[in-house]
């Protein structure tokens, strides 16, 4: 019986000790992960759409009298400033209409005057001193007349801008009647220049209670800040200000137009051209920010790994806000200032394992402005 219970007694320490060599040995095993508090900071949130740049000014350029194309003073593609003549149409005959329409003005003029001389010698009637004054009346209605379509046959650029091509060429017939005036060319305004997108219903509303909230400025009201980047940049350099809000939602798509306007001094923004806007939607607010690249996805929810007081993995699943960068993902609920979320070794990890965290800060790693 006392050599059974030696032996008992032996075989526990045994084991006891193998399960303590056991777990040393896992614990050295552990992997080593990365670990950081999530970035605290008061930041400027930005909302961002797809649009489209549009001209301030566009300028389809018609005849207004019908004649011969005579000059093109233009290079196709060129600029122009207001005023400058681009088209010129056949003027001999409105030359002799203006000499004519002249020369009928002056004998109604004369023919007034002694009109008015032989009243006075009550030598006409009052009659024919109104009929001369009609006969004048017209006579400078035609003059003014002539003049005006003497000055149409120089078709002018009413804007400053950057001209099309010429879509009549010289010698070809133009029309200028009210219904089917022949178009010329068109001219575009090139500095500034507006951009045009569509914001959805929601961000709408949301607008509109942080505007009656006093948390923000109506872009009705408001020049509110905007940032634009082209298709092939990656930071949006392009500053300007929200200029116009549509008046209604559009009941097809259930968005509504918004525009803003941005200078465009070097012309090199041409209008039609596709671009990216980040338009303010709050200023210093305060939030939590985290890696992008360590969200992890769960079918519909996402989620980050995080490392708990007995140093094992856990899951914690998150609501997650916009990119406030190209780094830095906004999380809006779910997750702690003090939580330790791991941003490096994710490979190594699963929810449970045994860990060995290695604290780092983050902040000094991302540039959070």
């Amino acid at each position: 019986m006392r050599l059974l219970t030696a032996m008992t007694f032996c075989l526990l320490i045994f084991l006891f000790g193998c399960s303590e060599q056991e777990s040393v040995k896992q614990q050295r095993q552990a992997p080593e992960v990365d670990v950081s508090t999530p970035i605290e900071a008061v930041i400027t949130q930005w909302d961002e759409y797809t649009g489209r740049f549009g001209a301030v000014d566009e300028v389809e350029l018609r005849a207004r009298v019908s004649g011969y194309l005579q000059k093109v003073n233009f290079k196709d593609g060129q600029t122009v400033k207001k005023g400058d003549v681009l088209f010129v149409i056949d003027q001999r005959p409105f030359e002799i209409a203006l000499r004519s329409a002249e020369s009928r003005f002056t004998l109604a003029k004369k023919e007034l005057e002694r009109g008015n001389d032989l009243r006075k010698k009550n030598s006409i009637s009052q009659e024919e001193v109104d009929r001369r004054l009609n006969e004048y009346e017209m006579a400078r209605a035609a003059l003014d007349n002539a003049k005006l379509e003497m000055e149409f046959t120089e078709v002018k650029s009413p804007i400053d801008g950057i001209v099309s091509r010429d879509l009549v060429n010289v010698g070809n017939l133009v029309n200028g009647s009210a219904n089917n005036a022949t178009l010329l060319t068109t001219v575009v305004s090139i500095n500034p220049i507006h951009f045009y997108f569509d914001a959805g219903e929601g961000d709408l509303l949301k607008y509109m209670r942080l505007s009656q909230m006093d948390k923000r400025q109506s872009s009705r009201t408001a020049p509110n800040p905007v940032k634009i980047r082209l298709q092939d940049e990656d930071t949006f350099a392009h500053e300007g200000v929200m200029d116009f809000v549509d008046n209604r939602v559009d009941q097809s798509t259930g968005t509504i137009q918004g525009r803003a306007i941005l200078d465009n001094q070097d012309g090199f923004i041409l209008p039609g051209l596709f671009g990216r806007i980040r338009l303010l939607a709050r200023e210093n607010v305060s939030v939590l920010l985290v890696p992008d690249t360590i969200i992890g996805t769960d079918q519909s929810r996402k989620f980050v790994y995080i490392v708990n007081a007995e140093n094992q993995v856990d899951r914690k699943f998150v609501k997650l806000g916009k990119l406030h960068n190209q780094e830095l993902r906004v999380i809006e609920s779910g997750l702690l200032a003090t939580d330790k979320i791991i941003v490096n070794g994710l490979m190594r990890v699963r929810p449970g394992a045994q860990v060995q965290p290695v604290d780092v800060n983050i902040s000094e790693q991302y540039d959070v402005k």
